[in-house]
């Protein structure tokens, strides 16, 4: 049916009904993927953990969608499609425990395999303070050639996508669900510049509404793409949290901004700050702890 394992990777990242697990337990039943759609309902449904529901669905969806169709149509929107498989598909990300098996993207694909990848994040609510901090530490990492990733989301991850633009530098937005259902809606017009100007990234396809359960799931690639993670003022019960959480565990480097004990935004950076990641004054805070990669010249 299909001429390469890359091809049947794509068809199975569209099938409704499975996930990464799913996906994993597919590859080490077969390696090439090729049986996989040959086996008989029965075999699929009793080797996959998931529901007969979803069996019934990704069962469906394995013969009947078409990916060559659909990946004619993505052609045409520039939507550019990495697989797990592919020399494109950024180093870092591969190193983590859960890489997505596929990434859609659109925009400079080339600067996922950028080193010089920064995360800020922060919460959706910040205070003037907040959105001075994000200014006063993307312009000078922008100046010494740090592209600054984020997730899209209302503002601190909007404003450091913004500061990035606005100070001629690189920008990455992350989002939950597919290229074609941007969230918040407020942020199409800031969407529409980075996928024209820089790059936005999906780990589902382009067609799929996001979900509630997709966020944390798409803080994991935000920081899995950067060598660290920089934390903006943050509520105790914050997904940039999760962000910062999953950094440490990809052991990547995590770095807080202090803020006021009375203030409720900075009780998430000030417990990080508590538990071990790097308080973060300015710009060199950040960058110091990366010259053995980037020696000062």
């Amino acid at each position: 049916m299909y001429s390469s394992v890359r091809e049947r990777l794509v068809h199975l990242h569209h099938c409704r009904g499975v996930g990464w697990k799913s996906i994993a337990r597919l590859f080490q039943l077969d390696s090439s993927l090729s049986s996989i759609f040959t086996l008989p309902y029965t075999t699929l449904a009793s080797y996959l953990s998931i529901t007969k529901e979803q069996s019934l669905l990704f069962y469906q969806d394995l013969h009947s969608i078409s990916i060559q169709s659909m990946i004619k149509t993505y052609r045409e929107k520039n939507i550019h499609i990495v697989t797990i498989l592919d020399q494109e598909y950024p180093d870092l990300l591969k190193n983590i425990y859960d890489p997505p098996w596929v990434l859609y993207a659109k925009g400079n694909v080339e600067w996922m395999n950028v080193h010089k990848l920064i995360s800020v994040v922060g919460t959706r609510t910040p205070t003037s303070e907040g959105l001075q901090a994000v200014q006063s530490l993307v312009w000078p990492l922008v100046k010494k050639g740090w592209m600054i990733v984020s997730g899209l989301a209302s503002g601190i991850d909007t404003a450091a996508h913004q500061a990035a633009i606005q100070y001629g530098g690189k920008t990455i937005a992350v989002i939950a669900g597919g290229l074609s259902h941007i969230y918040p809606k407020t942020n199409l017009a800031l969407a529409n510049e980075i996928m024209k100007n820089h790059l936005l990234i999906s780990e589902y396809p382009p067609h799929i509404k996001p979900q509630k359960w997709q966020f944390p799931l798409r803080n994991r690639i935000i920081s899995g793409l950067s060598l660290g993670t920089v934390v903006i003022q943050a509520n105790e019960r914050s997904g940039s949290l999760i962000t910062a959480q999953m950094a440490l565990e990809q052991g990547r480097e995590v770095f807080a901004v202090p803020g006021s004990i009375f203030l409720e935004q900075a009780k998430g950076t000030n417990r990080l700050i508590q538990q071990g990641a790097k308080l973060v004054l300015c710009s060199e805070d950040i960058t110091d702890e990366f010259t053995y990669l980037f020696p000062l010249k």
